[in-house]
């Protein structure tokens, strides 16, 4: 009986030894996809949209939306064929939901020869929303916002502006004190779903290993989203039509490494 007890409890002893290891291998695993997952490069190229009709005409376009202009898909296809001539492609592609946003989005990947590539629409990429000054020349709201703030005419608010002794985040501010729908939004609302968005994004990508993301987003909204990522802005302070911010997400952490880059633009006009 002893014999027997002692090779019956060997041989639990051994079997207990094969679960644990077993165990201990598929936690080994899964960390070691956790770890993988972290370490995904995702590089995203977040590009304003072409050119619209409000953007001719200078009148306030946020959340209302007008259609490209010609120049506005011409821009946008040169965007397209300048990624592909550097040869990015992409895994996926976002744009907000705005109609503007959609077809620069739909244009770039056509011409950069990813039709195949559907491109899903976000609420949280919107543009900043103006409210009852939506549709509004821009003369009359940034005037408007600039008396709030103590100035006498739009023309001396925008030099406040140029010269840094005002900013677009305190004229948000005063736009909405006074705007009467109570609709429009603030700097740090809108950063923060921006934000929210490009980091669900980042990580929903990295999961699926990673790679190129085309962002089809608006001027304000990026700068909002960037603003404490980077020092860098672009030249004349307004991120260009179709131009390009590339920030890239590693180990839970993003990087600007450029700003309102026309690179593409112009290497997908050149005929060479």
């Amino acid at each position: 009986m002893h014999k027997k007890f002692k090779a019956i409890f060997s041989m639990l002893l051994v079997t207990l030894l094969i679960f644990a290891g077993c165990s201990t291998g598929g936690a080994n695993t899964n960390e070691s996809k956790e770890n993988a997952d972290k370490n995904s490069e995702v590089v995203f190229y977040v590009t304003r949209h072409g050119k619209t009709m409000f953007n001719t005409v200078h009148r306030a376009q946020g959340w209302s939306d007008t259609p490209l202009t010609d120049d506005g898909v011409k821009v946008a296809e040169q965007l397209g064929k300048g990624l592909k001539k550097e040869q990015i492609s992409f895994t996926s592609a976002y744009s907000s939901d705005a109609g503007r946003a959609r077809e620069t989005a739909r244009l770039a990947l056509k011409n950069n020869g990813q039709s195949d590539v559907a491109v899903k629409k976000s609420k949280n990429l919107r543009e900043v929303c103006f409210g009852s000054y939506e549709g509004e020349h821009d003369e009359v709201m940034w005037g408007d916002a600039g008396k709030e703030l103590g100035y006498d005419s739009y023309e001396e608010y925008m030099k406040a502006i140029g010269s840094g002794e005002s900013s677009v985040p305190e004229m948000l501010g005063a736009l909405k004190k006074i705007d009467k729908s109570g609709m429009s939004e603030e700097w740090d609302t809108v950063k923060e779903r921006m934000q929210k968005e490009l980091k669900s994004i980042a990580e929903e990508t990295a999961k699926e290993g990673g790679g190129n993301v085309l962002v089809v987003a608006h001027g304000m909204s990026i700068l909002s989203m960037i603003s404490d990522m980077t020092d860098e802005t672009p030249e004349g302070g307004q991120l260009a039509n179709a131009s390009v911010t590339k920030i890239t997400y590693k180990n839970g952490k993003f990087k600007v490494n450029e700003v309102g880059n026309m690179a593409y633009v112009e290497s997908g006009a050149s005929k060479e």
